[in-house]
Order: structure tokens, then C-alpha cells, then sequence
């Protein structure tokens, strides 16, 4: 089926919202649009959450919380719930695959194989609560008795991105409702269709109501969100410059807030690299989803003996990639996924140019591909660690090739960013790899690859944000630590 196909036989999002566990009638009248990154058509008109839907959503969501039975169910309880959704997610996974490619252009092959990290979250959750120690037995030096127990932080706000919507939404909710939190879900407006999935089959599952929420919204109703006075913690997954805002609106109250923010990752490969060894995940990393991935390995640094050996390689496989259809199997890279998303990376691409460096690879449209928001697979030469490309975060198929003189120069170039959410290592030695890893200020480094695993935190230092998602750190966002002395 092509994407013509495809999008007459788009779903349409549901006409009511998730609140309170049942399909309600928006208050608000206004409506948001989806738009084919493939033909620039209007896919669907869904209704957008207004301030009274979010205060409707917080107040049950409050309810749940402080009257509910879900933050007071044992943990073995809520792990019986969660294993529901998951099995009910498993069953739906060809839908939120066609979903996410539909509404990102994400390819089809890329998305069916990372669907399945959905139910894994939810299962994964359910399993560590069933041993997580939420409440530990100390002694104080007089002898007496103290209890240090974990609590679920409250009613919960999570506000997730387009790039890949179930994932980045299921990182949250599935540790909020593990903890004992009740959530409120803001997801993209350009991406609403898997945040219905999900509320349906947490419906299905029968979780108590008010326990999940769904007000699909833009920015101005995520704003509210944040700012509302009930609402107990913020998770959010997106942009630098919108995670510095959340953070100051949760300050002025102290909300807890965890951020899941940009990332300017280098590749770094040392002296010894097998370079046809690494090609297969750089192919895979550098420019992941059209390059709209925050952890993409967008720097790459190699040594200056040996930059045209890599370049070689490297560009070679770059100039194969296929770029159509995302919903053809043969398709390696679709669009990106916006309309500003293609005028943003054509400006860094002009902005590129114009700094001096040189455009290896790609660098505009590609041929035959005169209506979508598509761009070639771009690398750029002649880098140097001050131009704007290798500073700030270009969320499209850009790689800047750097070389370095040694490892300690190597070091300083791949720190040289505000960001620091990811980095991998290629060498011979894996022992070096790690050392060299150690040396790299980034939350998630890899030796020899790009990995990334639910069930191992994940999160940035520096600008790419606060807190981490996945692993026992995860579910640890949506916890409060109690002392209780006995006297």
C-alpha cells in the first residue's frame, strides 16, 4: 500500500477527550490539524483542549490521587494493571507503526522495529515495582527505629514531542503509574493519534478513573498545564529553549520537574577505529528518523591521518541512502516531519555554507521529491567546533565531520557544546573505550555503537536536561522519599 493509500485510510482522531475515564465532550471548540509530511495535505482535524478541559482533566486527575485507590494499591496490584496495558499495546503495535510513519514519515522498516518498546516499558515497570524497596528498615545511632519510604509525588504532567510520540510518552506514564502518580497527558499537537491509542487501552485495562488523562493541546494549553497550580510534577521530552521555560514556570512554585531536552552527540572514533566496523550503526545513528532524534550522533570526529579513509566510506554509504515513501520498505529516510522543519534545516545548511565549511553530501532537495518536506542526507567538511552547525542542535539529516590531532584533542572539541545527552566510542580496545567514555560529559555513551535501552536510564548532562527516564532512575522521577522516626 503507498502513502496515497495510507492516508485515505488514515484513522480519524476520536471527537471527545479522555478525562476522567470516560470519552467526554470537549468544552472547547477549537480544533488543530495534522499535515502529511508526505503530500502536505491536511491528514486530520481532531478538537484541541481548552483551559477548562485541562482544569477538568487536573481535577480528576487530582481526585484519583488524593481519593483514588490507585496510589494506595499495592505494588503487585498496580504491576497487574500495567502487564494489562502492555499485552494490550502488544496487540496494537501495526497500528501506532502506521501511526507514527503516517504522521512523522518515519519509514515503516524503522518503526515496526522500535514499536515494541511500548509494551516493553509498561512490563518492565510492573516487573521492578514487584521488587523495588519503597520502604527500608533503618536504625538511628540511639537505637531507635526509622522507616525511609518511597511515595508517589502526586498528579503528574506529561508533555511529550512529535518525533516519536508513544515512546517518549510511554517513558513517562508507564513510571508515573508504576510509582502511584496519576497523570495528565499534553501530547503533540502535530502527533495525537498513539496518546488515543494508549488512553483506549488503559481504558480497556481498567485502571481506576482519573489515573490517565488525555487533553491534546498546542503550546498554549501545555503552558496552562505547566503553570496549573495542581499539578505536582512536569515530564518533558522536547526543545532546550522550551525545557528552560518549564523549568523556570515549576520554579516559581517548586513543582518537580524532569527534562528530556536536546543533545549535539559526538561520534568520536579513535586512532584504531575499524571504520567498516562502525559504519553500520553510524548509518544507522547519524541520521535516525530524517536526523529528528535528540540523541543522534550528529558530530562525528575522526583523526586527521586518517579523515579521507573515513570520508570514503562514510560518504559512499550516505549518497545510497534512499529517500521516498516511508511507507515503501525500500525506503531508508523519509521527510521531515514539518514544514519549519524543513525551512529550519535548510537555513543551518545555508548557515553552514556560509561559515566556511563544505557541503560532501547532499545539501537540497532530493530529485524526483518536489512536494513533501524532504532534504538529502547532508554532511559537512571543514568543520570547526565554533560554527553553528557544530554548536546548536539542526533536528534534521546534517553531520559535520571534525577532525582532531589526539585524544586529548579529541576530548575537548567532543565537549566543546552546551549539550551533553549521548556519545559513542569506536576503537579496537574496548578498555580504552571506557576510559575515553568516562571522559566524555554526556548521560548515555557507547563503546562501539549507539544503544539506547528502556530499561537503562537515559538523560543528559549540561542543556540536554534534569533527572533521567527508564531504569530504576525513572521511576525514581515520580517518587518522594518520607523519614519516619520512632521516638
Amino acid at each position: 500500500m503507498n502513502v496515497m493509500s495510507r492516508i485515505a485510510a488514515a484513522p480519524r482522531a476520536p471527537e471527545k477527550l479522555f478525562i476522567g475515564g470516560q470519552w467526554v465532550e470537549p468544552i472547547s471548540k477549537q480544533r488543530l490539524e495534522v499535515v502529511s509530511p508526505v503530500t502536505e495535505e491536511t491528514l486530520l482535524s481532531y478538537p484541541e483542549a481548552g483551559r477548562p478541559d485541562i482544569d477538568r482533566a487536573v481535577a480528576e486527575a487530582r481526585d484519583a490521587f488524593d481519593n483514588g485507590p490507585w496510589p494506595h494499591f499495592t505494588p503487585a496490584e498496580r504491576a497487574r494493571h500495567l502487564r494489562r496495558v502492555a499485552e494490550l499495546l502488544s496487540e496494537r503495535l501495526d497500528e501506532i507503526a502506521n501511526a507514527w510513519t503516517l504522521q512523522v514519515g518515519a519509514p515503516i522498516g524503522l518503526t515496526k522495529k522500535l514499536v515494541g518498546q511500548n509494551p516493553t516499558l509498561f512490563k518492565y515497570y510492573a516487573d521492578l515495582i514487584e521488587t523495588y524497596p519503597f520502604v527500608d528498615d533503618r536504625k538511628r545511632d540511639d537505637g531507635g527505629k526509622v522507616k525511609v519510604v518511597k511515595e508517589p509525588v502526586g498528579v503528574c504532567a506529561a508533555i511529550t514531542p512529535w518525533n516519536a510520540p508513544l515512546v517518549l510518552l510511554s517513558y513517562k506514564v508507564a513510571a508515573g503509574l508504576a510509582a502511584g502518580c496519576t497523570m495528565v497527558s499534553k501530547p503533540s499537537p502535530e502527533t495525537p493519534l498513539e496518546a488515543y491509542l494508549l488512553a483506549e487501552c488503559i481504558e480497556k485495562a481498567g485502571l481506576p478513573a482519573g489515573v490517565f488523562n488525555l487533553v491534546p493541546a498546542g503550546r498554549e494549553g501545555g503552558d496552562y498545564l505547566v503553570r496549573h497550580k495542581d499539578i505536582d510534577k512536569v515530564a518533558f521530552t522536547g526543545s532546550t529553549a522550551a525545557g528552560k521555560h518549564i523549568a523556570a514556570v515549576c520554579a516559581e512554585r517548586l513543582a518537580r520537574v524532569s527534562l528530556e531536552l536536546g543533545g549535539k552527540s559526538a561520534a568520536m572514533l579513535l586512532e584504531d577505529a575499524d571504520f567498516a566496523a562502525a559504519l553500520p550503526s553510524l548509518m544507522v545513528y547519524t541520521m535516525p528518523i530524517t536526523g529528528q532524534v535528540c540523541f543522534s550522533l550528529t558530530r562525528i570526529l575522526v583523526p586527521e591521518r586518517r579523515k579521507q579513509e573515513f570520508l570514503d566510506i562514510y560518504l559512499g554509504a550516505v549518497s545510497k541512502i534512499k529517500v521516498g515513501d516511508p511507507f515503501s520498505p525500500e525506503t531508508q529516510m523519509g521527510p521531515l516531519t514539518m514544514a519549519r522543519q524543513l525551512s529550519r534545516v535548510q537555513g543551518y545548511i545555508a548557515a553552514g555554507r556560509a561559515e566556511g565549511a563544505q557541503v560532501a553530501c547532499g545539501g537540497g532537495r532530493p530529485k524526483g521529491l518536489d512536494k513533501g518536506y524532504y532534504i538529502e542526507p547532508t554532511v559537512f567538511t571543514g568543520v570547526h567546533p565554533y560554527m553553528k552547525i557544530a554548536q546548536e542542535e539542526i533536528f534534521g539529516p546534517v553531520v559535520s565531520v571534525i577532525t582532531y590531532s589526539d585524544e586529548d584533542d579529541a576530548i575537548r572539541k567532543a565537549n566543546n557544546s552546551t549539550y551533553g545527552l549521548a556519545g559513542s566510542v569506536y576503537t579496537s580496545r574496548p578498555e580504552r573505550g571506557y576510559e575515553m567514555a568516562r571522559r566524555l560529559r554526556a548521560g548515555t555513551v557507547t563503546v562501539n555503537g549507539m544503544i539506547v535501552d528502556p530499561k537503562q536510564p537515559f538523560g543528559g548532562f549540561k542543556q540536554s536536561g534534569i533527572g533521567r527516564e527508564g531504569g530504576p532512575e525513572g521511576l525514581d522521577n515520580y517518587l518522594e522519599t518520607k523519614t519516619i522516626h520512632f521516638a
